[in-house]
């Protein structure tokens, strides 16, 4: 069997920099991207959980895709988050993320009105009749309240422009039951899972530790290829300390990534409220554990 991977193994959910006022920092987020291809890896997730969606605007969200795009100069494909809790308004940013040189959308689950499955399916139907790039079903029901049920998944696997899925539902035996019923390439959306869901079939990870750490996670990947399940397993045990304090720290990880970033020196800037930045602590916390991996 041969595992599809659209758009490659070893994807970040990349930040949206912001500058010390606020703004859009596009020059970072050129520099972050070409730092994360350089680092190994083979997509960037743009406009996602971790990139601060729900406070950009669309324009923002398309110039974004287009300094991305410049940046990388096809060293990596580029996946824009397009999801939306508005039918109409995600088709619109969908055509605008194609406009910009996007070459896959990310759709999540509709927020805060939680639809049935069958609305649920008929919206993702709508938005890829609606597009010409094929199509990343966001399943994160912890933050959506609506669950894409691995039923609704294996129907939607039909359509030609729905191609994978990015797993944040924390059911693992869901996940192996559309991996086994369907040609849906499956991405790993916590860092937790990223071998786990590999080792089953699975088509890589779409990661928000990668913000920092793009090498250490792809060798986890690229050691399970070379046949060393010990050496993968123990690169992905090393991790688990700096994943652990990014991902369930009680903080959002686009939280907490800004606050090792800045504190790295890297291009991230502030957080758009209503979050609010890391504390001292925290940080003090996430550079300890980078210093440890990065060590090893």
């Amino acid at each position: 069997m041969t595992t599809p991977r659209p758009f490659g193994r070893a994807l970040c959910a990349m930040i949206t920099p912001f500058t010390d006022a606020g703004a859009l920092d596009l020059d970072g987020a050129q520099v972050l991207a070409d730092r994360l291809v350089r680092g190994g890896c083979d997509g960037l997730v743009l406009s996602g959980t971790t990139g601060e969606s729900p406070t950009t605007t669309d324009a923002e969200k398309a110039a974004l895709i287009t300094a991305v795009r410049e940046a990388v100069d096809g060293r990596a494909s580029i996946v824009a988050g397009v999801g939306t809790f508005d039918t109409r308004h995600t088709v619109e940013l969908a055509l605008a993320a194609e406009k910009a040189g996007a070459d896959g959308l990310l759709v999540v689950s509709p927020y805060y009105s939680r639809p049935p499955q069958d609305a649920l399916e008929a919206h993702f139907r709508e938005i890829a009749d609606a597009s010409g790039l094929p199509i990343v079903l966001y399943d994160i029901p912890a933050r959506t309240g609506t669950r894409i049920e691995p039923d609704t998944l294996i129907r939607l696997a039909g359509h030609p422009g729905i191609v994978a899925v990015k797993d944040c539902s924390y059911d693992f035996l869901g996940a192996q039951s559309v991996l086994s019923r369907t040609e849906l390439a499956y991405y790993a959306g916590c860092d937790e899972h990223n071998l786990a869901l590999y080792a089953v079939g699975g088509a890589g990870y779409v990661s928000t530790v990668a913000n920092v750490v793009p090498g250490r996670l792809r060798a986890v990947l690229d050691a399970f290829d070379e046949g060393d399940t010990a050496r993968a397993a123990l690169l992905q045990q090393r991790a688990t300390r700096l994943i652990e304090l990014t991902m369930a720290s009680g903080l959002p990880g686009a939280v907490t990534v800004k606050g090792l970033l800045n504190a790295l020196g890297l291009p991230a800037g502030p957080v758009r409220a209503p979050l609010r930045p890391a504390g001292r602590e925290t940080v003090d916390g996430l550079l300890a554990a980078y210093e440890s991996l990065t060590a090893s």
